[in-house]
């Protein structure tokens, strides 16, 4: 087993393609096609979490953060960015991170939360634009099903709860073969005409490649006609924090009692309590002061998130409570996740949870 076995597993849970454009997330550091010796699963790579990777024997360590996040024009150990990288390589332990791939996933870090807090009728806070795709593709009559099946075998036509979602339009193809073609159907220099099926249907942008690899292999033409559209459609299943409900209303002290412990925080700090009932909670794991308006849109009684300003404690504005229960808590369950899933794919390998402390923050 390589390092890009496990990559691939990572990517099948948490495409990169879905990661936010500022970010840097996927192998930082090493050889993906080392063979690989051992996994472990931590939130962020410190010196200390590599020195556990050495003595555990494990050439990869999957964090959630990255430790490279802007360039590095110069590795000469100065800071804890550049010691962790050098230890790295001088050991060759490869480093990986998913950082916000896992956030905009419904079963990632904010699916996580909702999990742990027991919410209910959980989706999207803020969906993504621009991760859905259309292909349209003209296909033979006799041979749409074929075509069709190889699409969905690739992970086209899944909408939501749905799947092998499609929609055709009967009519008629024509073409002309030159000297050179060798067409299925039809003779060279004349032109044909032949009973078609436009077939199209949606697709993830992460699957591109292996659909259109489908689509040549189950096509009978030897010249495929098709073409790719990127909508503008937000995807109600991709995207930033996410909303549900708790099965029945507390009172605002009950819930954040009940927070600090299901969160394992010794510090909540919330904006002015309004004296309502909590029921429907918005939750966004790590920096989320840009989702503030996003949760009262959709009319939340409360959002949980992380490193709040002080000025930002007003634009809760009396609609909802606002609860900072710091960066490391919204993601402290992130490591188990990824151990968890990873154990069920490959459970006879060696997947070890980090035992390192790496939030830098403590209260007194």
């Amino acid at each position: 087993m390589t390092i890009n076995t496990i990559t691939q597993i990572l990517e099948d849970f948490a495409p990169l393609g879905y990661a936010e454009d500022f970010d840097n997330v996927g192998l930082l550091v090493g050889d993906s096609s080392s063979k690989l010796t051992g996994v472990l699963v931590t939130l962020d790579t410190l010196e200390n979490v590599v020195d556990e990777a050495i003595a555990k024997k494990c050439n990869l360590i999957v964090s959630f953060h990255p430790i490279i996040f802007g360039g590095l024009k110069k590795i000469t150990g100065k800071n804890y960015v550049e010691r962790v990288v050098i230890k790295a390589i001088q050991n060759n332990i490869a480093i990986y991170s998913m950082h916000t791939a896992l956030d905009n996933v419904g079963h990632g870090v904010n699916g996580k939360i909702c999990e742990v807090l027991g919410l209910t009728n959980t989706k999207i806070l803020i969906p993504q634009k621009s991760t859905l795709k259309k292909l349209t593709t003209y296909v033979p009559i006799a041979n749409v099903e074929e075509v069709k099946e190889a699409l969905f075998k690739a992970g086209a036509g899944e909408i939501g709860n749905y799947s092998n979602c499609s929609f055709s339009t009967e009519g008629k193809g024509t073409y002309k073969a030159n000297d050179k073609a060798n067409p299925v159907k039809g003779i060279i220099g004349e032109t044909h005409t032949e009973h078609e099926v436009m077939l199209t249907c949606v697709f993830g942008k992460n699957d591109e490649y292996t659909i259109i690899k489908n689509l040549m292999v189950a096509h009978p033409y030897e010249e495929v006609a098709y073409d790719i559209q990127s909508l503008d459609n937000t995807n109600p299943y991709i995207g930033m924090g996410m909303i549900g409900e708790l099965l029945k209303e507390v009172s605002e002290r009950e819930f954040l009692s009940d927070l600090k412990q299901k969160m394992k925080t010794s510090v909540v700090r919330h904006s002015n309590l309004l004296k309502k009932p909590i029921k429907r909670v918005a939750v966004l794991g790590g920096s989320g002061s840009f989702a503030i308006s996003a949760a009262k849109a959709a009319g939340a009684d409360v959002f949980i998130t992380a490193d709040l300003k002080y000025h930002q404690f007003y634009e809760a504005e009396n609609q909802m409570v606002l609860a900072d229960i710091g960066h490391f808590e919204t993601e402290q369950f992130t490591k188990n996740l990824l151990v968890d899933y990873l154990t069920k794919k490959i459970p006879n390998f060696a997947i070890h949870l980090s035992e390192s402390i790496t939030n830098p923050i403590n209260y007194f």
